[in-house]
């Protein structure tokens, strides 16, 4: 399994816009649960999907407006370190 830690800008504390929720929509719709943060927001996916998870999240945040997405990707086992 992998880690993937990702933000989204616009940031717009408080209220995050479609282009943050549809981006967690599309990664929630692959059977995977977000941990939604206030700063950046992560899920954990096996390797064999991972390609496919990250393409929709992109998709979905920049056809709403997102103008600027980090991803960062690591093991569980580099995340509890």
């Amino acid at each position: 399994m992998l880690t993937v830690e990702f933000t989204i800008e616009p940031f717009i504390e408080g209220a995050p816009g479609a282009h943050v929720t549809a981006a967690v929509a599309a990664v929630e719709k692959r059977g995977l649960i977000v941990e939604f943060g206030p700063f950046g927001s992560s899920f954990s996916v096996p390797k064999s999907e991972l390609p496919e998870a990250i393409a929709d999240l992109m998709r979905a945040a920049y056809a709403n407006g997102a103008t600027f997405v980090s991803v960062d990707v690591g093991t569980i086992e580099d995340s509890l370190a």
